[in-house]
């Protein structure tokens, strides 16, 4: 086999002299090379080869409110289609600040503490990008968010993890304190948290906030669930004493709205102005189909661990006898026509998460029924 290079791809040749299609080298920076295919996609493209029922990835599969559809097409209508301002217009910005108001009881400044970004994934990468330096200590809380560990590599942080066990997912606090120290510059925290569904207390919040104060480290919370609390009121981070001025709070409208695919809203300042009912009613929507999940899961066989908020709930998969959470996972797909996602890649050591699957309930009841269905029908607990 003859072969001729170039400085930008390898051409080979088989032994008929037939040209092979021309293998470049690999481009990806350094910082990023560990980092493929995301899971979701994975899991997503395996259901629709198989038609299984999507309870991996977190998107709803019903449609947001009416009254957020009219504001929108509204706007369109009338002409607000062009650049907006690079933070927020100013009708949107005071709306977010009225709401953070309502909510936590904090008075920011619409026009200097308020950013609009498209989606949180992108005011997570700016924050992180504005504020960490090449080897900054991160710490984070495992299992994280993916793009926690993507966007702090791009950034040259040094990462440190702190994993949350079952069965409550609490944080080791004698863990924490040896953790953060004079050498960190931030804390990147979620609560409600995904993939867990745990709620931080207010004792480990007020535990990490003293810490924080005391070592002089930056804390970003992501809050994108807090309308999706069920057992305990959302406590923002930045409302605890001393944390307004190290606190980015990091929040989104897609969970919130189940309008996911909108990432632009710069003229949606009604959403903010939502009625109360609203959150309500989301709520209590939402307790229906953990519920159906939740209660599915346990008779399936699965040993399922408290979920407080988001719409995820973590299961235990080892009683159905695969070796680990990726397997089981295609199993369930390819066999059962059930996705869920394995929590092995929200870990910097996959091994803490092996024997974890990730089930979303954000979907429409019937869907959740039959997918309990399936897995009632094709599952067996090994005993």
């Amino acid at each position: 086999m003859a072969a001729t290079t170039s400085a930008s791809s390898v051409s080979t040749y088989n032994e008929n002299g037939v040209s092979n299609p021309p293998q470049y080298p690999l481009q990806v920076a350094k910082r990023l090379e560990k980092f493929k295919t995301t899971i979701f996609t994975q899991m997503s493209m395996l259901a629709v080869k198989h038609g299984a029922i999507n309870l991996g990835q977190g998107f709803p599969n019903f449609d947001g409110p009416e009254f957020v559809k009219e504001a929108a097409i509204k706007a369109i209508k009338e002409g607000k289609n062009q650049y907006a301002r690079g933070y927020g217009v100013p009708d949107l910005n005071t709306a977010v600040a009225a709401r953070f108001k309502k909510d936590s009881g904090l008075v920011v400044d619409p026009e200097k503490e308020v950013t609009v970004t498209s989606g949180c994934t992108e005011a997570i990468a700016a924050t992180i990008l504005g504020l960490i330096n090449p080897g900054d200590e991160v710490i984070l809380f495992a299992p994280f968010y993916d793009s926690y560990e993507a966007t702090l590599s791009m950034a040259g942080a040094k990462i440190k993890s702190i994993t949350l066990r079952p069965p409550d997912f609490s944080i080791p606090i004698n863990e924490l304190k040896n953790a953060v120290s004079k050498n960190t510059r931030a804390v990147l925290m979620n609560t409600p948290h995904n993939p867990t569904g745990k709620m931080f207390t207010r004792e480990e919040m007020d535990i990490l906030a003293s810490l924080c104060i005391e070592n002089d480290v930056l804390v970003f919370s992501d809050e994108v669930y807090d309308k999706l609390a069920f057992e305990a009121d959302h406590i923002s981070m930045a409302s605890l004493p001393g944390m307004y001025e190290r606190t980015v709070t990091m929040n989104s409208l897609g969970k919130t709205f189940s309008l996911t695919g909108w990432k632009i809203g710069q003229q949606l300042q009604q959403l903010f102005r939502a009625p109360d009912s609203y959150y309500e009613e989301l709520k209590k929507d939402y307790e229906a189909k953990k519920a159906i999940l939740v209660e599915g899961l346990k008779t399936v066989g699965f040993v399922v661990y408290p979920s407080s908020g988001t719409y995820f709930v973590i299961a235990d998969h080892t009683p159905f006898g695969l070796n680990n959470d990726v397997a089981f996972c295609e199993y369930l797909i390819q066999e059962v026509g059930v996705v869920a996602i394995p929590t092995s890649v929200f870990y910097l050591n996959p091994e803490d998460g092996k024997n974890l699957v990730r089930f979303t309930f954000c979907k429409d009841e019937e869907t959740l029924r039959e997918a309990v269905k399936r897995m009632k029908q094709k599952l067996k607990v090994l005993v």
